[in-house]
């Protein structure tokens, strides 16, 4: 019996474990933020583990008392390079409770997380299992890591994990779940996210003289990024990605917007958001450089500012035909008879820990990125079994 085969054979009897395991996480609500009941979910992740034979261990975060930040590790095999299944358990709020409810309708189960990425993880754990059961030889080990805080760029997460040496140790490839909706993700873009505050003095309006405007200041800050704004999205990618016109690099200026007190006061703060998402191509230092002297000659133009760092991220690709991409791209076709496309993801993604360190991460997963975060987010359910049979046989021709 050909190896897909006999993991289709043994999947059959883990169908309704997978299923209840989804079910489980999907009912934690770990709405990121502020990071609710992340040590209620990273224990029924430990609790399954255990049960698959895939001792974790459990890596707490300090510094986060009012939410705790909880991250897993487990690593199957005794020696070897590894090959790492990552994702996260942390989910963006739900509008409804209802969402942590879940449900099956027409072969698909739904529920905040589904899709983002709880199912997913389930398809990794269950396919490292598979694996181990099948006691087939493996010339390396399979690791899983999961981790808190992906949908805030991962202070609590993956960046404690580096930080602390333990994220990535002997990879040679890393996949994560994230709902690529078919797509292999082989790149992404890499971000920064500030806050820009500009200061003023407040007055009333019949005394408007003695103020100083922090709205009109802020118009004229805004001003001279737009300028910016302007030269970098004239920049494209070479990575591949749908539709052309997202090919360019961005600069999102005033997403979220504050200031003032009331119609009759001279402002004394207005802020304004400002989300730079780059290029493979481009550089985090580079652009973050280029954004903080613009805002230092703004200041010289007499224009008092804070400018605050939410987040920042670097970029990352990978070819789409490096050995690793391969074996991926076939076993896809082999499993659902498809070769699949490569494209550059829109967002920032957890394959950037892993370049960084020289890795070659990809994001491959179950849902469709159009219901993710979404109030009707749901996934196939078929597509979650389908899934763990494509992350067991990557892993295992990847240590052939």
């Amino acid at each position: 019996m050909d190896l897909e085969a006999a993991l289709r054979q043994e999947l059959e009897t883990r169908k309704g474990a997978i299923l209840g395991l989804c079910r489980d996480l999907i009912r934690i609500p770990t709405e990121n933020p502020p990071g609710a009941r992340y040590r209620d979910c990273a224990e029924r992740l430990r609790v399954e583990l255990e049960t698959l034979g895939l001792p974790p261990e459990v890596i707490e975060v300090p510094g986060f008392s009012d939410h705790p930040r909880v991250n897993l590790l487990s690593i199957h095999g005794s020696e070897g390079p590894v090959v790492y299944f990552h994702g996260h358990y942390d989910v963006v709020p739900a509008r409804d409770p209802e969402q942590f409810m879940p449900r099956e309708r027409d072969g698909r189960l739904y529920g905040r997380g589904s899709a983002d990425m709880k199912a997913a993880l389930a398809s990794m754990m269950y396919a490292v299992s598979l694996l181990k059961d099948r006691r087939g030889p493996l010339r390396g080990r399979i690791g899983v890591c999961l981790v808190a805080d992906e949908e805030t760029g991962g202070q609590g997460g993956s960046a404690y994990l580096d930080r602390i040496g333990r994220l990535g140790q002997d990879a040679i490839a890393m996949l994560t779940p994230e709902p690529t909706s078919g797509v292999v993700w082989n790149a992404n873009r890499g971000a920064i996210t500030l806050r820009v505050t500009v200061r003023g003095k407040s007055a009333h309006v019949g005394l408007q003289h003695q103020g100083i405007n922090a709205f009109e200041g802020m118009l004229k800050a805004a001003a001279a990024v737009q300028g910016l704004k302007a030269e970098v999205e004239q920049r494209r990618t070479g990575y591949r990605i749908l539709p052309e016109a997202a090919a360019g690099s961005i600069l999102l200026l005033g997403g979220k917007v504050e200031g003032g007190t009331n119609f009759n006061v001279v402002p004394d703060a207005c802020s304004f958001t400002l989300d730079r998402r780059f290029n493979p191509e481009e550089t985090l230092d580079a652009e973050k450089e280029r954004l903080f002297a613009l805002f230092e000659e703004i200041r010289r133009r007499g224009i008092a500012l804070d400018v605050d760092v939410l987040q920042e991220g670097a970029a990352s690709g990978v070819p789409d035909d490096h050995p690793v991409a391969r074996t991926l791209a076939q076993t896809i076709a082999d499993v659902t008879g498809a070769r699949p496309e490569f494209s550059m993801c829109p967002g920032l993604l957890e394959t950037r820990w892993y370049a960084r360190k020289g890795v070659p991460a990809f994001a491959y997963g179950p849902g469709l990125l159009e219901l993710a975060h979404g109030p009707a987010e749901s996934i196939e359910v078929e597509s979650i079994f389908r899934h763990t049979i494509i992350y067991a046989m990557t892993a295992a021709r990847l240590l052939a």
